[in-house]
């Protein structure tokens, strides 16, 4: 499976899609990141967006592969897709992430006007709510958007497919640390708390257990903003088994 993450706005977790929904319920998919600025670190591989006909040739010969497209590289690879006609279909899904801020959500209509006028179907074009405060009216505060999907059904758009703002994600991509490990650590921390000489140390081991409990939240919600999607049948969840000792 090829998806490809896209909007002409940042700021609308583009690359939290990618690593922390996608990559751990696709099998052995590989992140691949087009930007010219702040290249992804670790497993994934940076190409720039004029490279087109290199990204072309591995989507060919890769398997299951995400490639996370930066905003200032959007532009520059719908013209290339333009130019070579029929290269949106190495892409079997393309996510438009969204947010509830109004530039977000402008920008994001005008993302899914480029990708219908390049023919790709409304079944392989996906909204993703992202950042939502369940506190807030979702119709309200995606009125915008939802209204323009309502008049021009150019993608499928599950109000189920969302993600709520949370910030396990600031805290993983701070400390490098990897969701399904965070759920699978079996680590007695309230023991440990008790056991620790100083209180810099609680302190810490305090604020790995307030992270984990965290993953262990956010991770049933991912699974079911990933089955809303309906990327497949061959693509599903793999909820990381939490251990019995919780905390």
């Amino acid at each position: 499976m090829k998806v490809a993450i896209i909007n002409f706005s940042g700021n609308v977790g583009k690359s939290t899609v990618a690593r922390h929904l996608l990559k751990p319920r696709i099998p052995e998919a590989e992140v691949v990141a087009i930007e010219s600025i702040n290249a992804e670190e670790g497993e994934t591989q940076s190409l720039r967006g004029r490279q087109f006909d290199a990204l072309q040739e591995y989507l060919q010969v890769a398997d299951n592969v995400i490639v996370d497209i930066g905003a200032s590289n959007v532009e520059e690879l719908l013209a290339a897709m333009k130019r070579y006609r029929g290269s949106h279909t190495d892409f079997d899904h393309f996510i438009v992430p969204t947010v509830p801020a109004l530039k977000q959500q402008q920008d994001t209509v005008a993302t899914l006007i480029e990708l219908a006028r390049l023919g790709i179907p409304t079944s392989k074009i996906h909204v993703l709510f992202n950042m939502v405060d369940e506190t807030n009216d979702f119709a309200r505060e995606f009125e915008p958007l939802l209204a323009f999907l309502t008049a021009h059904p150019v993608a499928h758009a599950d109000p189920a497919c969302r993600m709520t703002a949370n910030e396990i994600y600031g805290r993983v991509r701070r400390s490098g640390a990897d969701l399904a490990a965070l759920v699978a650590d079996d680590t007695d921390y309230k023991a440990a708390i008790s056991a620790a000489a100083g209180q810099a140390e609680k302190v810490t081991l305090a604020q790995r257990l307030a992270t984990r409990r965290l993953a262990l939240g956010v991770v049933p919600e991912l699974d079911d903003c990933f089955v809303a999607l309906r990327l497949s049948q061959e693509a599903k969840p793999s909820r990381p088994k939490a251990s019995r000792a919780a905390e």
